[in-house]
């Protein structure tokens, strides 16, 4: 218990830092592809940020697993969590740096019991397509057969690709690019799901509490019925005795 007790502090109170230094590893993500004419300097310390964000997101899962009590249960039930650990150590590309932080952020952020269903997947697609979008430009800007060339032509590729609309005036010609699509897709499947699952299950709530109250107030009709019933038994007895005369008066 006490374990648990202090594995949940330590969720609560590193919740929000880790959200704050998501964003801004987003932000140093960004800058070199936004803007490929940056200095060496500027390049190089939004790499070390990358490095720190999901350094410190790797400490959050060691620490967890620290303060768990059964580690075992823990490793099973988080192995995408371990997965995105230790997937930047297997071969230094930024793109699994990426992919690993927002694995890491989405972990984190579901844990959160006060982060509703659709803040989270309106985050998720927000997310997602800003990183489809800076990863695709990154990877497709300096193909010769591609035409992704502009954030403008990579976030509309990203919206179209995660909705699968596809209108394939704008596709990578990369493998890394075309992993990317696959990857928007599946995630555009999933957040899509989620949302109908979502409206589907408020709809069944909705009928069910409907379905309740109605009989409820068929029980309380029935219930008063009963009681009606009663009463006018009650008083046509008493009206019956009423109307006899004492044999004793008669004489």
């Amino acid at each position: 218990m006490d374990e648990r007790s202090a594995q949940h502090r330590w969720e609560r109170r590193t919740q929000q830092p880790l959200m704050g230094l998501a964003v801004v590893f987003a932000a140093a993500y960004a800058v070199p592809i936004i803007w490929p004419d940056a200095s060496q300097a500027v390049t190089e310390a939004c790499e070390v940020v990358e490095w720190v964000v999901w350094g410190a997101f790797s400490l959050d899962y060691l620490v967890r697993l620290v303060l768990t009590e059964r580690r075992g249960e823990f490793v099973r039930t988080h192995w995408l969590d371990l997965c995105a650990v230790l997937l930047p150590l297997i071969q230094p590309l930024r793109l699994l740096r990426v992919v690993a932080t927002v694995l890491l952020v989405g972990q984190r952020a579901r844990m959160a019991t006060q982060i509703r269903l659709t803040t989270y997947v309106a985050g998720a697609v927000v997310a997602l397509m800003m990183f489809g979008s800076l990863a695709v430009l990154s990877v497709e800007r300096e193909s010769p057969d591609g035409n992704i060339k502009s954030m403008g032509d990579a976030v509309w590729w990203s919206f179209t690709t995660m909705t699968t609309v596809g209108y394939g005036d704008h596709a990578p010609t990369t493998g890394l690019g075309r992993m990317i699509a696959v990857g928007l897709m599946l995630s555009g499947i999933a957040l899509l799901g989620v949302v109908t699952a979502n409206i589907a299950a408020w709809f069944i709530a909705r009928f069910e509490s409907d379905d309740v109250e109605e009989r409820r107030q068929t029980a309380a009709i029935e219930a008063l019925a009963e009681e009606v019933r009663a009463l006018r038994a009650q008083v046509a007895a008493l009206s019956d005795s009423s109307g006899k005369v004492p044999e004793k008066s008669r004489t």
